[in-house]
């Protein structure tokens, strides 16, 4: 009875409180909601706030004519104005026994625009970050009509060299992202997806040299993040575009936008058309030990391409003042019909011609894939606090069949040689993901999230050829039918806290990972699973205003590509073959790096040096075979885990505008590796220096803009010989019409055809010197027309009106 005579006190008193305070007397909180043209901005997020625990107490959105208004009782607040591709505002407020009237308060477009240091005054080529370089390609002249590989191949300290791999600052272990997450766009394989993917659909492309441990920890050398074009303006616009080219490249796209209230809605479409020819030439000597010294001269050409199409379609929509949903999918098909001839000359040791036979290869080559993504951001109270959550899946179909006939025309007796080969690849990935943001007090943040990546890819190869019956036969030895089988679960977290003169930032992540390969023709099963620990360390130091000094420290994987554990994928040239290694083990990395970044009225640059320690280096080694029933040496390629490198290097960025008619731009990369390991008994170290350059100058003259780029990147020492210098150079210009909303755009893609792989390579079996160019010297003319848009300054197609995906983890 005493219990419950208490009880009755409390709720009496819980009721009299909640009397008093309804009793209070309520006054209005109001405003105007404009964006950066004034314009009125209808469905705005309004939250209000107690200062004292960040509490929510009263929302609204505010009306078509932009304006608010909410009622609260005398205290202290602060309100919160949010809009979906917008900064939020917040604005402290002080209710005393009267309305408030905030007045206008204007939205500013969300550039991420925080530790940011702009090179240029508008949308610049280069942007400088404390944790990125950031590279807005679409404002490059020179980039029109370009496929992504070219592209990045004009990224500073960014190397896609001639089979399509890309590297970054000497290291082929990176990652390559789209939107922050990984994407079907890259394909399979990866180099030919990016020569298929159209570089209109691209905005800009981020470098995270030492990302922190929120990204994934795959990629020892960083991460590239491509991020697609998305429209933040209101209301209807977009660009369509048409180009031509010699050689034959045609084609159309197209990117529309439309946002109204909470709703937002884009999508792109593209279609392409192009025939890329190139070629290449060897020189092998070959001092088998069981004959003479023998001489194999090979020129081969090749022409690539076909047509693609590239579909993408999103959008936003705020469910609440505080939730959003983003849904987008994309679909990419591509028939692309391949033509390569290769022919070889045998000479003897006394430089007589024995055997020249002529082989080629037709290649058709179908692919598709589908990607479906789904996202959900939730605010919650206080400043920077939130919750992500993000769904994608992915699938993929690329199949090539090739048709080889090799012909001896030099022997008469001999019966032409038919093959066949047929190589079906699927893809089917799924992905979630986590991230929670929680700010502590001004400046100090903690953030923590959880990935899952589940992974299957299958690849079913043969190679048959025609015996004297007439009939196909399987040859075993390339025929592989190889399954892999990945799941890697992550997690995450990390403290930060930046001060008026220091920043720092610690971090750690697990990362579990199970791999499993299976090769169906030797019923071959082999799995491994490991976990890992990677640590992050970031320490940032202000001078002044326009000096920062940056220090961080990371651990980072690189587990092996499908491509380097399938045994098998090509027989185009049967006298070289490139194969893969199911027993590959991942590689680790611990990369440390100090920067030094300085921001003037004009101009800014950036100094850093780096280190990176590497054990379980994946390297291609390559040796000579006679196989059995055959006289001559078929030479072979394989991934091993070669040994350990220790990678130190100098890079410089800078951009320079000495008057409002030109800007300048220029990266400079050194760099030095040691490699130690061995193949078979075989010392493979290496010490080698190289060093890369690059330079741009932006001229413009009225409505007319001309840009000039060239690279030079210096000769290296690889584990088995040499890579030689290459140089070349890009010309655009640009000239609007129709005030500003039709511009012309010429590019030439190597203007002095000069970009040409040449290399030295050299094992126990035979020596061999070659020279290769992918691809031809290009002309191009793209014509772009912008509906409600405006082009920027600098000539670009888009005007830098998009936004782009977020980094994930």
């Amino acid at each position: 009875m005493k219990y419950l005579s208490k009880l009755w006190i409390v709720i009496l008193f819980a009721l009299s409180s909640a009397i008093v305070v309804q009793a209070q007397e309520k006054f209005k909180i109001i405003g105007l909601i404009v964006d950066e043209e004034n314009t009125p901005v209808p469905f705005g997020n309004v939250g209000v706030f107690t200062k004292s625990d960040s509490s929510l107490v009263a929302g609204a959105a505010s009306k078509e004519q932009g304006n608010f208004e909410l009622a609260v009782v005398p205290g202290d607040y602060y309100t919160r104005i949010t809009y979906v591709s917008y900064q939020p505002q917040f604005i402290p407020v002080t209710v005393r026994n009267r309305d408030v009237n905030l007045g206008v308060i204007k939205m500013v477009a969300n550039t991420d625009v925080l530790d940011e240091v702009l090179v240029e005054g508008e949308k610049s080529q280069m942007e400088l970050k404390l944790d990125k370089r950031v590279f807005n390609v679409s404002n490059d002249i020179t980039n029109a009509s370009r496929n992504a590989a070219d592209i990045l191949d004009n990224i500073p300290s960014v190397v896609v060299d001639v089979e399509g791999n890309v590297s970054l600052r000497g290291s082929q272990s990176v990652r390559i992202l789209i939107d922050g997450k990984p994407s079907g766009l890259v394909g399979i394989s990866g180099a030919d997806a990016l020569r298929q993917l159209q570089g209109n659909i691209i905005e800009r492309i981020e470098v995270i040299t030492n990302p922190s441990a929120k990204y994934e920890a795959e990629g020892s050398a960083g991460v590239i993040n491509i991020v697609l074009k998305k429209d933040r303006k209101k209301g209807f616009n977009g660009a369509f575009s048409g180009n031509i080219g010699v050689p034959i490249e045609l084609g159309i796209s197209g990117n529309v936008n439309y946002r109204k209230g909470r709703f937002n809605i884009f999508g792109n479409y593209g279609i392409e058309y192009d025939k890329r020819p190139g070629e290449g030439n060897s020189e092998q000597i070959f001092f088998p030990e069981t004959d003479s010294t023998y001489t194999t001269i090979r020129d081969r050409d090749h022409q690539r391409g076909g047509i693609s199409h590239t579909f993408r379609m999103g959008t936003d929509f705020s469910i609440t003042d505080n939730d959003i949903i983003t849904a987008s999918g994309l679909i990419r098909l591509s028939d692309e019909e391949n033509k390569a001839t290769i022919r070889y000359d045998d000479f003897n040791g006394s430089g007589d011609l024995t055997q020249r036979s002529i082989r080629e290869d037709n290649e058709g080559e179908d692919e598709e894939n589908h990607e479906y993504q789904l996202s959900y951001k939730r605010l919650l109270p206080g400043k920077g606090h939130e919750f992500k959550l993000d769904l994608q899946f992915r699938d993929g179909l690329e199949v090539e069949r090739s048709d080889i006939v090799e012909t001896y025309p030099l022997d008469n007796s001999r019966e032409d040689l038919l093959q066949r080969s047929v190589n079906e690849e699927g893809d089917a990935n799924f992905l979630i993901q986590a991230d929670y943001t929680y700010p502590i007090k001004e400046g100090k943040k903690f953030e923590a999230g959880y990935r899952g990546n589940v992974r299957q890819i299958t690849s079913d190869y043969i190679v048959e050829e025609q015996n004297e019956q007439g009939e196909w036969v399987s040859l075993e030895n390339f025929s592989n039918r190889f399954v892999y089988d990945e799941n890697v679960q992550a997690a995450y977290a990390i403290f930060e806290n930046d001060m008026d003169k220091w920043g720092y930032q610690f971090g750690l992540r697990t990362e579990y990972t199970y791999i499993s390969t299976f090769q169906r023709e030797t019923d071959e099963k082999n799995e491994r699973d490991y976990l890992n620990l990677f640590p992050s360390m970031f320490l940032s130091y202000k001078l002044n205003k326009a000096y920062t000094l940056q220090a961080s420290y990371s651990r980072r994987i690189s587990r092996p590509r499908f491509w380097y554990l399938n045994p098998f994928f090509s027989f185009s040239d049967r006298r070289n073959i490139r194969t893969g290694n199911p027993y590959l083990n991942p590689e680790f990395t611990d990369s440390y790096e100090f920067g030094l970044l300085n921001n003037l009225e004009n101009s800014a640059f950036y100094a850093g040096v780096y280190y990176r320690h590497t054990t379980g280096l994946h390297q291609r080694v390559s040796y000579g075979e006679v196989l059995p029933g055959d006289s001559i040496v078929t030479t072979f390629s394989m991934p091993l885990n070669l040994g350990k490198e220790d990678a130190f290097g100098l890079e410089a960025n800078f951009t320079y505008d000495p008057a409002e008619w030109l800007s300048m731009n220029g990266n400079a990369n050194f760099y030095r590796s040691i490699i130690i390991g061995e193949f078979e008994g075989e010392s493979l170290d290496r010490d080698t220096y190289t060093y890369n350059f690059q330079m741009a100058a932006k001229v413009k003259v009225g409505e007319l803009d001309f840009q000039l780029r060239g690279n030079y990147r210096g000769p290296e020492i690889t584990t088995q010989g040499e890579r030689k210098s290459i140089y070349w150079m890009d010309l655009g210009a640009n000239y609007k019409i129709m005030d500003g909303r039709g511009i012309f755009n010429f590019n030439i893609r190597d203007l002095f055809n000069s970009r040409r792989y040449r290399g030295f390579t050299e094992t126990d079996v035979y020596r061999e010197t070659s020279e290769f160019q992918w691809r031809a010297r290009q002309f191009s003319l793209t014509f772009t027309y912008l509906i409600n848009r405006k082009p920027g300054r600098n000539g670009g197609r888009n005007g830098g009106d998009y936004d782009g995906g977020d980094m994930g983890m």
